[in-house]
């Protein structure tokens, strides 16, 4: 690594720089066989700065790369900048003169997901972007106007109702809303859920009853918001506590209920849910806290488990692994049920380290299995992909982008997630390199966007 490199923050170098390049290539090599049960569009969102700089990781502008399978074959690759204002003109104000938030103006820069019919673009400080199947930009959405918060880079589908459950969090008052998307992609329910000030609130969880709301330490900064240095204005508090809110999914605030918790942050968890004598797991991907001296490094992250125990009001917790790890992600049709196997990044310390191969969960019996994807490899986000509508949980494929450090470039890896630790089933030799990013998902022919 060349000496003007290493002096870079670690979100400009290495696999986690930009590129500067839209492709678009048709009709990939493909080593092994892929699956013909896959149909669809592998999408993955992420940070890419076009300027090739910016203050933090979470701020560049976003960019989605996405493979086209069909019939055994990688019919397409692309990666699009989504063109957001912010991408058109980086000086325009998210806060306004007279101290309102402008939730138009946004990098769109952390998800990607399929619901009713349509693909959106997310980041959590503003509306959804609309993009086509071939990743063009179609616009912003706020549901005819109806939404009047920011639209989070987590929403929860409902594999029951086929309703998508999401929240909106603001540094000014409301500053914590709950909303729901029909099946068939119209908002039908906004709340404001009461929170005693502005916390980075990331992500959340539903059952198949309930929501939870995690009103946790990591607290906004005003002070270095108004400065003007940029990057992410947020810090660890001492003061405000840790607390995990469960609501009814079609009650109000006066059936909110608080538990207290260790002091913690979580960005991601895997899944919750109920079971028979009525206690909520909620099972995360723990901080024993975050940025305590700037937003600059990341701590570690470990397995965790909360058992919400309502008839006492106490909470149980869990350290269910001593390895670092992020990105926590299961089969999307056991959102908010019982379920027993889960996928996760194995980081090499916190996420501004780098990332190795990829880990599965037993959750029901214990122990995990690791896909190692040899020397000078390391992954993003593993998506799960079932084989098909009546597929057991583990019954699929693991999706990702692989970058190798040899090469220099990425690769579309798909594994089998029964035999997790073998081989890969088939991978896909990309023409662009895909920095490391945050999330994607897996968008079907039929049954979904």
């Amino acid at each position: 690594m060349a000496a003007a490199e290493t002096e870079l923050p670690f979100h400009l170098r290495g696999n986690y720089a930009p590129v500067d390049q839209e492709v678009t290539a048709f009709d990939l090599p493909v080593r092994g066989a892929i699956p013909r049960a896959l149909s669809g569009l592998y999408l993955r969102n992420g940070p890419n700065p076009k300027s090739g700089t910016s203050p933090h990781w979470f701020v560049g502008d976003g960019m989605v790369h996405g493979v086209r399978l069909e019939n055994g074959r990688a019919a397409w690759y692309r990666n699009r900048w989504v063109r957001t204002k912010a991408l058109a003109d980086p000086e325009l104000p998210f806060v306004r003169e007279d101290g309102t938030v402008d939730r138009t103006v946004a990098v769109a820069n952390t998800n990607v997901i399929g619901h009713a019919g349509r693909i959106y673009a997310l980041v959590e400080n503003a509306f959804p972007t609309e993009l086509s199947r071939e990743l063009d930009t179609l616009g912003l959405r706020d549901f005819g106007g109806r939404l009047q918060s920011a639209f989070t880079a987590h929403p929860k589908p409902c594999p029951k109702t086929g309703e998508l459950h999401f929240f909106g969090y603001g540094f000014f008052p409301p500053f914590l809303t709950y909303h729901v998307l029909d099946a068939k992609g119209e908002l039908v329910r906004s709340l404001e859920i009461p929170v005693p000030g502005p916390t980075m609130m990331h992500d959340f969880a539903i059952t198949e009853r309930h929501v939870i709301f995690m009103d946790l330490p990591v607290v906004f900064d005003l002070e270095q918001a108004l400065s003007g240095a940029g990057g992410m204005p947020y810090h660890w508090s001492d003061d405000h506590g840790a607390r995990l809110g469960v609501m009814p999914r079609g009650g109000d605030v006066s059936e909110l209920r608080w538990y207290e918790v260790e002091p913690c942050y979580v960005f991601h968890p895997w899944n919750a849910y109920e079971t028979a004598d009525g206690r909520i797991v909620l099972d995360v991907a723990r901080y024993p806290e975050l940025w305590r001296t700037g937003a600059g490094r990341f701590e570690t992250a470990s397995a965790h488990r909360f058992t919400l125990e309502p008839r006492s009001g106490t909470v149980k917790e869990e350290r269910l692994d001593e390895r670092a790890i992020e990105f926590p992600r299961v089969d999307e049709r056991r959102s908010g049920l019982p379920y027993r196997y889960g996928y996760t990044v194995a980081a090499v310390g916190g996420a501004d380290e780098g990332f190795r191969g990829l880990l599965k969960y037993d959750f029901e019996k214990g122990g995990s299995v690791e896909h190692d994807f040899g020397p000078g490899s390391a992954t993003g986000e593993g998506v799960f992909v079932p084989a098909g509508p009546g597929a057991g949980e583990d019954e699929g494929y693991v999706l990702s982008f692989v970058f190798d450090e040899a090469t220099n470039g990425s690769r579309l890896v798909i594994l089998d997630a029964h035999d997790f630790a073998k081989p890969a089933v088939a991978e896909v030799p990309l023409p662009q390199r895909v920095p490391f990013g945050f999330h994607g998902n897996w968008v079907p022919d039929t049954g979904g966007a």
